[in-house]
């Protein structure tokens, strides 16, 4: 098939938006400062309409690249092999589950439940947890789910389970729901164990994805757009998922 034969076919596809719209107001990770807009010139004064803004790379729906997470000779964003931003994905649903324990951590054998009936994750795949968890979106408070002492609580991986998608299936990237790849209660002890894992293994992951809801658990492909600003250890970007 000629690329423009398969551009026209994909063109009749369902598309997936996977990112949120974010401004001023919109949910962030509790150390970062909130992201700003300013108007620098007008179309009526200079013929011409432009806005500045301000914002962490860590914000929104966004790509963390190796670098992120220390690796010395990690990849910053540009520097992620274009062939690697563009996935079979993969959606594993743990929605009802979390819906009941939201400090629930996706398992190996939730992996291999999910390949028992969809077939093994196929080698470069993005994978996605579904937890549902940005429906909460775009509420601060209910995207960190605070107890009264101030721990947050909301699901994410398990260290055995990034290692199992990526040593054992390998897989190119990960993605999820929440702010963080590891579950809020285990922080304070673990810290981030399974997203140093991740990156420092030479992945990507994108964090608060949204719409996963819409896709299926596999047949679906994942493209993943960000700005190529020089020296990145992170940034927004828009995610698309284009249905079998």
């Amino acid at each position: 098939m000629l690329i423009q034969e398969f551009l026209t076919e994909l063109k009749k596809k369902k598309w997936v938006d996977l990112s949120h719209e974010f401004g001023e107001t919109s949910p962030h990770f509790p150390a970062f400062n909130a992201a700003s807009a300013k108007t620098i010139f007008t179309s009526e004064e200079d013929g011409f309409f432009v806005k500045e803004y301000n914002f962490v790379g860590q914000y929104a729906t966004h790509i963390d690249p190796p670098i992120h997470f220390g690796a010395e000779s990690g990849e910053w964003v540009s520097d992620i092999p274009l062939k690697d931003l563009i996935a079979p994905l993969v959606v594993i649903n743990k929605s009802e589950v979390v819906k009941e324990n939201p400090d629930y951590s996706l398992t190996v054998d939730d992996i291999k439940e999910w390949e028992k009936e969809n077939g093994n994750i196929p080698e470069g795949a993005f994978v996605a947890l579904r937890t549902d968890w940005s429906k909460r979106w775009p509420n601060q408070k209910l995207m960190e789910n605070p107890d009264d002492e101030g721990q947050n609580h909301y699901p994410g991986w398990s260290v055995e389970a990034i290692e199992y998608i990526y040593e054992t299936r390998h897989a190119v990237a990960n993605g999820h729901e929440t702010y963080d790849t590891d579950t809020a209660v285990n922080q304070p002890t673990g810290g981030f164990a399974a997203e140093a894992l991740a990156l420092q293994s030479g992945h990507y992951q994108v964090e608060m994805l949204t719409h996963l809801d819409e896709v299926p658990a596999t047949g679906a492909i994942i493209s993943v757009m960000t700005p190529k600003f020089e020296k990145s250890p992170g940034f927004p970007t828009r995610v698309i998922a284009y249905l079998p």
